[in-house]
């Protein structure tokens, strides 16, 4: 891969990221147009499809809005529940405090607040949604296992995530998705549950319009998905590179991410919304005869292609 500059990938990212991002609440406004077309009874025309969704919207924004609005402020919790992480005492490790600190200094950023997570793998995220939660959480192998110039160009990393607000970024694409697989679980249960009744009359044409729901809402989760890991490699690359900018050694990082992928898996981490956070997803899969399309659903670049691009710099 050609380095550009860093400037110019971070403006590209950034373009790329914020196209990717709008097409978030389009495809569930489209598909919602879509489902009352394919619903509609034989004497309705087009504008009566567009007036009877102009109807649907202002419940749609809303209750997208609520649950949006749930899940963004209860976005910390869950990831701390979901990785076993606690607070990282400052004498417990002062080393790990000097990097973060001096890092947040020429970063020109508040220190965040630091996490541990006690598993002997190496691997680290950030997380957060404003200057109160923002943490960097990392593992007690790569905290062990790391050198002094190698660990700092892990945090600053993750310190990129957040000063160029990919934590926020992803969580809200991680929301929108979860959107679309809640609709599908529910979905598929109520289609299960409504061929399972015979007994009355509307069940088919009910089982019909279930059937246009379900087909809809996983086309969405998959569409959704796709945006949602795209704009994850996007910032992965991103990151990496103010990361490089900002320690002055790329190599440093790519020596880290090396070490990283050779043992990144976290027992603790099940999610797959929260694994996508870490600086090596520990719940990716790796190179198969289908790499192709393991490329297509992966929140990470493969780790080669990030420390060959470092290598360039």
């Amino acid at each position: 891969m050609k380095y550009v500059g860093l400037q110019t990938q971070i403006w590209n990212n950034n373009l790329k990221s914020t196209v990717l991002l709008l097409m978030f609440p389009l495809v569930i406004l489209g598909l919602a147009w879509l489902f009352i077309y394919f619903t509609r009874p034989e004497h309705y025309t087009i504008n009566d499809v567009n007036y009877t969704f102009l109807g649907v919207v202002p419940w749609l924004v809303g209750g997208v809005l609520v649950w949006f609005i749930i899940a963004w402020y209860a976005n910390t919790s869950i990831i701390r529940k979901a990785t076993g992480a606690r607070p990282l005492e400052r004498k417990e490790n002062k080393r790990v405090y000097n990097l973060v600190e001096n890092l947040s200094i020429a970063a020109g950023m508040k220190t965040p607040g630091i996490n541990i997570i006690e598993d002997d793998s190496l691997n680290a995220f950030a997380s957060g949604i404003n200057e109160k939660t923002y943490t960097v959480t990392l593992s007690r192998g790569i905290i062990n296992k790391l050198s002094d110039d190698e660990l700092e160009g892990v945090i600053a990393h993750e310190l990129s995530h957040i000063r160029n607000k990919d934590v926020r970024l992803l969580i809200v694409s991680i929301i929108f998705v979860g959107i679309f697989a809640f609709l599908v679980e529910i979905l598929l249960r109520s289609f299960f549950y409504s061929s399972m009744s015979r007994n009355r009359r509307n069940d088919k044409g009910r089982g019909i319009y279930m059937l246009i729901a379900l087909v809809l809402a996983i086309a969405g989760f998959i569409i959704t998905s796709l945006f949602r890991f795209a704009i994850s490699r996007k910032r992965e690359f991103m990151a990496d590179a103010a990361a490089a900018q900002l320690t002055k050694r790329p190599e440093a990082l790519a020596s880290a991410l090396e070490k990283v992928s050779q043992n990144s898996r976290i027992e603790a981490v099940t999610r797959k919304d929260v694994a996508q956070l870490f600086i090596d997803n520990p719940k990716e899969k790796k190179k198969d005869l289908f790499s192709f399309f393991n490329g297509l659903f992966a929140t990470h670049p493969p780790i080669e292609k990030r420390i060959s691009v470092l290598k360039q710099f």
